[in-house]
């Protein structure tokens, strides 16, 4: 979830008034990392993921699945032992390996998990990731009651409609002001609470998220949602869904909760030097939209099923924080931008890198950016593309300020560099290293919905490390397309079963040679992923990396059962979650065809999801043969 620092965080009306000095400090501090830096070499290959859960607490009496306010509770006796390590190492000096890291996330009932320490650049590692990832779901299933389980899911079906939250609480907080969201679903960590007000504030109303309806037989046409209280006054902003928030034929949302509140998994890799970062991040980025598609697992929000497999664009909603100006509905008086899209999207510029491959077309969008900051890093010595990349991410202001951490020096520390670094969330996160840190340049690749097995997410993070290496190898393989055309592939990834029938803006080769001015194509995810009679396709360039190295007979087994599984659910074979959420739901005995998920449904549905994920139901249509 980015920064977590701990200290008074200040109302966005004083923060705002210091948004300059910490753009400007910020900018300070990346400068310093990147003249200490940036001529660092030969880093490891190292990598690591994040995998995000959610905890449920079972009503079997009463057929009643709502979700555990005790994530928070939980993660303090998780982080015992890594407290108790930290200890011991700033004393001693001496270092003792995790099992686990622990990590709050947004929401009360989640918590985020990643490896004790990165894993290393030998192929043979990839074969551990599974188990690994298994034994950290055991660690917090260990620690929960018997009524409860912990699940992997993109969305939780029920949030913000009837009773779906364990104990209950009325939605009436200060903080989001939300019709359906009680404050009591936010972390109680400082940071977040003021995130979700700052963000409204900062935008002079509720964040307004509509995702469209899935019409069913009995959906009515237009869909108007009867459980929105329309008339309620509380707060000013109650008035607004009455006034055109909430559209119709629309599932409308007001909260931070319901973007923060979803659940993905994403992996960090760490490059050799800052100009194969670069690479990664450039080439990582145009696979993005298709990579999401075959990992949709999001079909439902709010008690409804949407016409939508995704939550992307859900969170880009729910901390959209730009002001009427900044989004164009009003003449720009007292801001300095028109910014076209949330500060949660997918990246607007390329950095460029050594290959040779980077042509300024690619960059089609009319990036805005600050041109006081793009001068000054210009003159500093960053070059153009960093510069502009930089520039662009600063546009933006610090979201929460901690009032103890205001006064720092520059040359030490980066959390003003990261305050804005880690609240621009694009599908993909360039890293510099930290200050006095064996860390190095990294690359976060971050579209991927969680799944629900540790078979399905070890099987992505696998696939994303091995296309990377590949990337890094093969320095001819060339994956640029325009960045608008990447923001088109992504709306159309959100789609109902796009895996299945969109199709995506990719290079008709990806051999840099080949660079005729009719480059692009339109392409199932198939066929990006699985190849074609005209294009070589992702997981044959993987295969021809590990021809490339030696491989060892069981290892390579191993990894064949995650390629096998990534072409099935490309070419259709192997279902996605967010298909198999919605099939279930569209066959339980008591679906009206009306887009309505009860909440006897949702019991149903998570209880068998749970059993899937702990083995006790086998689902080959969503594993694959063999793999449940």
């Amino acid at each position: 979830m980015g920064l977590l620092s701990l200290g008074t965080p200040l109302p966005w009306e004083q923060a705002k008034n210091l948004a300059h000095e910490v753009r400007r400090h910020g900018i300070e501090q990346f400068l310093h990392i990147w003249r200490n830096m940036k001529d660092r070499q030969k880093d490891q290959l190292l990598w690591g993921d994040e995998i995000e859960y959610m905890l449920i607490s079972l009503d079997h009496t009463r057929r009643r699945a709502r979700l555990s306010q005790r994530g928070h509770e939980l993660l303090n006796i998780l982080q015992i032992e890594e407290n108790e390590k930290l200890k011991v190492a700033s004393t001693t000096g001496e270092k003792h390996e995790l099992e686990a890291l622990w990590r709050p996330e947004f929401g009360r009932f989640m918590i985020e998990a990643t490896p004790g320490c990165p894993y290393n650049s030998t192929v043979d590692e990839l074969t551990t990731v599974e188990a690994n990832m298994r034994r950290r779901r055991d660690i917090v299933a260990s620690l929960m009651r018997k009524e409860e389980m912990i699940l992997s899911i993109g969305s939780y079906p029920m949030l913000g409609s009837g009773d779906f939250l364990e104990p209950p609480h009325k939605a009436n907080g200060q903080f989001s002001r939300s019709l359906f969201l009680p404050d009591e679903v936010i972390n109680p960590h400082p940071r977040f609470r003021t995130l979700a007000a700052n963000i409204r504030e900062r935008r002079e109303s509720k964040v307004m998220i509509n995702m469209p309806v899935f019409h069913d037989t009995n959906t009515p046409r237009p869909f108007v949602d009867p459980t929105i209280p329309y008339e309620r006054t509380l707060f000013p902003g109650d008035k607004e869904a009455k006034e055109g928030a909430a559209l119709p034929d629309h599932i409308y949302m007001d909260a931070m909760g319901f973007g923060m509140g979803c659940c993905c998994l994403q992996i960090t890799l760490q490059a050799p030097n800052v100009d194969l970062a670069r690479r990664l991040y450039d080439q990582l980025a145009t696979v993005g939209a298709v990579m999401m598609s075959l990992s949709a697992s999001s079909p439902i929000f709010r008690g409804y099923l949407a016409d939508v497999d995704c939550r992307w664009n859900v969170i880009a909603a729910a901390v959209d924080d730009r002001t009427p100006e900044e989004r164009g509905k009003k003449a720009l008086a007292k801001d300095r931008f028109v910014i076209p899209k949330s500060r949660y999207g997918t990246i607007d510029t390329f950095l460029g890198s050594d290959d040779g491959q980077f042509r300024p077309e690619y960059n089609d969008l009319d990036l805005v950016y600050d041109n006081a900051i793009h001068q000054h890093l210009v003159d500093s010595g960053i070059d153009d593309l960093m510069a502009r990349h930089i520039a662009h991410l600063f546009i933006r202001d610090p979201l929460v300020i901690f009032e103890e951490l205001l006064d720092q020096d520059d040359s030490v520390s980066t959390d003003h560099f990261e305050n804005i670094q880690s609240t621009n969330w694009q599908n993909v996160r360039f890293k510099p290293p930290p200050p006095n840190s064996p860390i190095g340049w990294r690359v976060e690749f971050r579209p991927l919905e969680v799944q629900l097995t540790e078979f399905e997410n070890a099987a992505f993070s696998v696939f994303t490390v091995l296309l990377a290496r590949a990337l890094l190898a093969f320095r001819d393989i060339n994956l640029y397309i325009p960045v608008t055309k990447m923001d088109i592939n992504m709306e159309r990834a959100h789609n109902r079963d796009a895996v299945l029938n969109e199709k995506f803006y990719f290079r008709r080769s990806c051999i840099d040679e080949d660079c005729q001015d009719d480059y692009l194509a339109e392409m199932t995810a198939n066929e990006i992923i699985n190849g074609s009679v005209h294009f070589i396709g992702l997981i044959p360039i993987v295969q021809m990396y590990l021809d490339s190295i030696k491989v060892d007979d069981a290892v390579h087994r191993k990894i064949t059962t995650y390629l096998d599984f990534i072409r099935g659910r490309a070419d259709g074979t192997i279902m996605t979650t967010a298909a198999w959420i919605r099939d279930f739901v569209r066959s339980h005995p008591e679906y009206q065809f009306d887009s309505i998920v009860s909440s006897a449904i949702n019991y149903d549905l998570v209880v068998a999801l749970d059993d899937i994920a702990n083995r006790r139901r086998p689902a080959p249509e969503l594993l694959g043969e063999g793999n449940s």
